[in-house]
């Protein structure tokens, strides 16, 4: 049996170990060798992350493939790893796009390319370890880890003004994640454990609670990142380098979604019901008014990382829109609570797959054409027809196009939403309109319409590399928007027990 083997230490661990090999045999040997290396790497990882889904038991709620050890044993720190139905996609999706990010560099990455894709590595080992983690402490230390690759990743290998933005990048996450810690010592006093699992069980009163959950709340709110605190991430994206941007987008942002429904709810279940009203603003808007500003945008990389937070919005209106459907006397009030957070969930992996294409098609003109800005493009179809049609394909997909996976998890949010809150409802449904504006926007403006420079005239089309890509997202995105039951399956027990907890509350329902 699969679960008998430690395939969650195999999954942080290899790659780590891996990354630290690559970063020590360094750049004088065979560069080609060293990508092989990273590829093998990736890919292997990915093999094993896939065991997780095969042997993975979905008519349970309960942890699965758990690991315990003690570590510190003085202050009751254990390395404990477990999954269940939110994690464990999201572990699969990290591995995935991984591969993809190392692919992507192959022949781009000319400066330290053994030091480039060791921080890939590495911080993908430190990614899964965040996702499986259960011990608070474990959490926090693989939480912070993850922030240091990326940090040089964008600090070495960025754009002119990477400098800035890396600083700002490690100033608003590291300030979210001193309240957290604050949060996570707080209820290891009260409890006298770490364990994530007993942390759900404390009983806490509303005050205790209310700092909690706010506390969580300043962490989490940054990492997705939620308005008004989402100014550093089109800063990070302009300057950081194709892969840096798609880990960004297609995995870092979702540890925030990760994050509410591991700690802050459950953890918070009363003053999430007392404040999900505030969470539920800061989402609308962040649909709604950074829709239009991505409107404006005239960086391809800007827009999409507007976009990205715009997208971001459903999948926390998904996860607190609940406490008001479950306040509704409605009979089918349950099973909208079930369809907002599961569409929440496949949204996560969802945007985790579109917005990395995105990134890596912006990548992918920017690497012939050294330019982003949208002006200096125009007639790409008559240079790139194959590369256009995937554009165009994802650029649908983003814009949620019915048949994709960009559909499918704003339509369950939007469709529960109904049960809460008509205008909940609207404003959210406003994203088709604006993501098919901003998205057809840049299509039309990049990729149709006479030649309009030299530049653009001798582009050549997509290798087999960036090929391969391609096609390997596409099939993604439409399995996911043909085909959603796989996820769901899997999301389905964990999701029902989550409900159950956090409706057991002392407060009354709205």
């Amino acid at each position: 049996m699969l679960a008998d083997l430690p395939l969650l230490s195999l999954t942080i661990w290899f790659p780590i170990l891996g990354g630290i090999a690559i970063l020590l045999a360094g750049d004088k040997g065979d560069a080609g060798g060293v990508r092989r290396l990273a590829l093998a790497i990736a890919v292997v990882t990915f093999v094993i992350s896939l065991g997780l889904y095969v042997d993975f038991d979905t008519s349970t709620s309960a942890m699965q493939f758990e690991e315990m050890a003690a570590w510190i044993p003085a202050f009751k720190i254990n390395y404990h790893l477990g999954v269940d139905g939110f994690s464990m996609p999201l572990i699969i999706l990290t591995t995935f796009i991984t591969i993809l990010v190392v692919l992507a560099g192959w022949d781009v990455i000319k400066k330290k390319p053994s030091q480039y894709l060791a921080a890939f590595l590495i911080m993908e080992g430190t990614m899964i370890g965040v996702f499986a983690s259960l011990d608070a402490m474990l959490f926090y230390v693989f939480w912070e880890a993850m922030l240091i690759p990326m940090y040089i990743i964008i600090g070495v290998w960025g754009g002119p003004r990477r400098v800035y933005a890396t600083i700002k990048f490690f100033i608003y996450t590291f300030f979210g994640s001193v309240f957290m810690l604050v949060a996570l010592i707080y209820l290891y006093y009260k409890g006298g454990s770490f364990d994530i699992l007993a942390m759900h069980q404390l009983p806490l009163n509303l005050h205790e609670q209310t700092l909690i959950f706010i506390a969580f709340l300043m962490a989490f709110a940054v990492k997705v990142p939620m308005w008004p605190v989402h100014t550093w991430l089109p800063d990070a994206h302009v300057e950081a380098p194709t892969g840096g941007s798609v880990i960004l987008a297609s995995i870092m942002l979702k540890i925030g979604g990760y994050g509410f429904v591991r700690f802050s709810m459950p953890i918070a279940p009363d003053a999430a019901h007392l404040l999900d009203w505030l969470v539920i603003l800061m989402s609308l808007v962040a649909i709604v008014y950074i829709g239009f500003v991505a409107l404006a945008q005239k960086d391809m990389k800007k827009l999409i990382a507007y976009s990205s937070i715009a997208h971001m919005g459903f999948v926390t209106l998904g996860l607190f829109v609940i406490f008001q459907i479950l306040s509704n006397p409605v009979g089918v009030a349950g099973s909208a609570a079930t369809l907002a957070v599961e569409g929440a969930m496949i949204q996560m992996i969802s945007h985790g797959f579109i917005a990395g294409a995105l990134f890596l098609m912006i990548g992918v003109l920017y690497d012939r054409m050294h330019t982003r800005e949208i002006a200096a493009y125009g007639g790409v179809v008559h240079t790139m027809p194959i590369f256009t049609g995937f554009a165009m394909f994802f650029a649908m997909a983003n814009a949620g196009l019915p048949g994709t996976s960009g559909f499918v998890g704003e339509f369950m949010v939007i469709l529960a939403s109904f049960h809460a809150n008509f205008w909940y409802a609207f404003l959210a449904g406003l994203t088709m309109i604006l993501g098919a504006a901003y998205t057809l926007w840049m299509v039309k403006r990049v990729f149709f319409g006479p030649v309009v420079n030299d530049d653009v005239r001798a582009l050549a089309d997509i290798n087999a590399r960036e090929l391969l890509i391609m096609i390997l997202l596409a099939i993604a995105v439409l399995a996911i928007g043909l085909w959603p039951s796989p996820i769901i399956d899997v999301l389905h027990a964990t999701v029902t027990n989550f409900l159950h907890h956090i409706s057991m509350t002392k407060l009354p329902l709205h």
